[in-house]
């Protein structure tokens, strides 16, 4: 692999993350909202008093946050912020830094998701792959057509679904939370277990969501894959069919699958922080939820760039390890 091209894409990455930053700064300030004035009128209206010098309390908040500034002043400072890492103070919930209710919510996000990519992506390109091979089971190959059902419907929308029928028809799982009211924050086998409970909703919204476009996506490439000659070869060898499945047509069916994992992760994370919110998950979503529901700009910039960021950072990752999955693909050819 080239110097070059690593380059290349890292200069397409910055360039990505200034467009990203960039919409993100200008998407809230559309709504010509003063986010300050609107959290004092909140307060005022949750405790029915409001200060007599309200307006030169205002004013001090804007003059700190910068919001008096010309707007090209503050895109200038925000950029540089942005430049230095530093992500700002949260509105909502001042003086905590954004970074920190960043932090706080980070660990709940990336287990949910790590664990609901993982799984939906083995799980979709397994039952793909045996949907696609000619001598599997035919209730296998039936599957797939209930999962492209699922496929077509929001995972927002499922969640809901799953949160009447498990947990409030049935009562089989919590409908919200990371855990349990009363529950102590440790690492200890009870507490891990409690979160696993409540994390099941979420991740099988998710799951459900997107596992159908994986496995559509494998039986699609396996039927190609299955004229090949290199399969008629080994088959015709008189290989073991485990090892024709495996080696010859999985191995090659499933590159596809690497690049579609790569488009979709930006679905999968959105869809993920709209579950989150749904499910009073204390992630990303929730964090983002609050944040919007307050007008906090700098939560809303620091939410939207560390997860631009690292969509694009695991997309620039697949692009880069694709040459190790197939030997074929080098990116030092002129």
């Amino acid at each position: 692999m080239r110097l070059g091209y690593v380059l290349r894409r890292f200069i397409f990455l910055i360039f990505v993350m200034w467009t990203a930053a960039t919409v993100l700064f200008t998407i809230p300030r559309l709504s010509r909202v003063n986010p300050i004035r609107e959290r004092f009128a909140a307060l005022a209206r949750s405790t029915g008093y409001a200060p007599k010098d309200l307006e030169n309390i205002i004013a001090s908040y804007e003059l700190k946050f910068g919001l008096d500034k010309p707007l090209p002043q503050q895109y200038a400072d925000y950029m540089g912020s942005v430049l230095r890492g530093d992500l700002g103070v949260s509105l909502m919930s001042y003086p905590k830094p954004v970074a920190e209710l960043i932090g706080e919510a980070l660990p709940w996000t990336i287990g949910l998701l790590l664990v609901t990519i993982s799984l939906t992506f083995l799980i979709g390109t397994a039952i793909g792959a045996l949907a696609g091979w000619p001598r599997s089971p035919r209730w296998v190959k039936g599957t797939v057509t209930p999962l492209m059902v699922l496929a077509a419907i929001p995972a927002y929308t499922l969640g809901l679904l799953l949160v009447y029928l498990l947990g409030f028809r049935l009562k089989l799982l919590p409908m919200g939370g990371a855990y349990s009211p009363g529950m102590v924050k440790a690492l200890t086998m009870p507490f891990a277990l409690d979160v696993v409970k409540h994390a099941i909703l979420p991740a099988l919204s998710l799951i459900l969501a997107y596992v159908g476009f994986y496995a559509l996506g494998m039986r699609g490439m396996g039927v190609t894959v299955q004229g090949e000659d290199y399969v008629n070869f080994a088959e015709h060898k008189g290989l073991r069919q485990g090892r024709i499945f495996y080696w010859y047509y999985v191995r090659n069916a499933i590159l596809p699958q690497v690049t579609s994992l790569a488009l979709a992760l930006g679905g999968i994370v959105s869809a993920g922080i709209l579950v989150e919110g749904l499910y009073g998950f204390p992630g990303i979503g929730s964090t983002l939820s609050a944040a919007i529901t307050a007008n906090d700009y700098f939560v809303i910039y620091g939410v939207g760039f560390i997860t631009i960021f690292a969509v694009g950072i695991s997309m620039m990752a697949v692009d880069l390890l694709y040459p190790l999955l197939d030997p074929r693909i080098r990116y030092d050819r002129k």
